[in-house]
């Protein structure tokens, strides 16, 4: 498939845009958010926009404001979630960039992106979340921990599958675990910190597969 298409959309928080990979008779829709560092190409966030393509998911990157304004430090929290819900919930409305693909939503996003989704997956109607990095507490600081935002989708009924870096100073696997306490948490542990190296890319490839197999891919 060739590149993506791009579309400047308006949102309450300003200018944003939408990277769009739409396969064939795509059965489903993957919503994806990146972190707090102006990058959209991590290796976890073009895995698993491949993998989802791949499986036959029509995959929307949505670029926040802030980094489309060319600012370095991302917004605060309720900033990102005014520009993402909207952006998200229209993407399929009759004249929005999907308007024809059905099949399940699935919302996703790496860092700070994972806690948007988290945060907003219920409002959205979302069939999953995708959670890659999930920053559970701030480095040294594990009495900080984001346990509301990962249980909101939970407490939902929503599953929620986290990929996340053995070494995560923002939380390891086996604290992320601990914090959901839920039989609806899927957990991958993968080589890496918080930033998920190259050498792990076919793990996190795997990871996302089974994810997506089990939202409905």
């Amino acid at each position: 498939m060739s590149g993506p298409q791009v579309h400047p959309v308006d949102t309450p928080a300003g200018p944003a845009r939408v990277h769009l990979w739409r396969p064939p008779r795509a059965h489903g829709v993957l919503a994806l958010g990146h972190g707090a560092g102006p990058s959209l190409t991590t290796v976890d966030l073009v895995a698993t926009r491949e993998v989802a393509v791949e499986l036959g998911w029509a995959v929307a990157l949505v670029e926040q404001p802030w980094l489309v304004a060319g600012r370095k430090v991302a917004t605060r929290p309720p900033v990102l979630d005014a520009a993402w819900q909207p952006l998200v919930a229209g993407l399929r409305e009759p004249r929005g960039l999907l308007g024809r693909v059905r099949g399940p939503l699935v919302v996703s996003g790496r860092s700070a992106g994972a806690r948007v989704a988290c945060r907003t997956a219920v409002a959205l109607g979302a069939f999953g979340v995708l959670a890659l990095s999930f920053p559970l507490h701030p480095p040294g600081k594990p009495g900080s921990v984001r346990r509301d935002e990962l249980a909101r989708p939970l407490a939902a009924g929503v599953p929620v599958h986290v990929v996340q870096g053995e070494r995560d100073p923002f939380g390891t696997p086996d604290e992320v675990r601990a914090a959901a306490a839920s039989p609806l948490v899927s957990l991958y542990a993968v080589a890496g910190t918080h930033a998920i190296p190259a050498s792990a890319v076919e793990a996190v490839r795997q990871a996302v597969r089974r994810a997506l197999t089990e939202l409905g891919g």
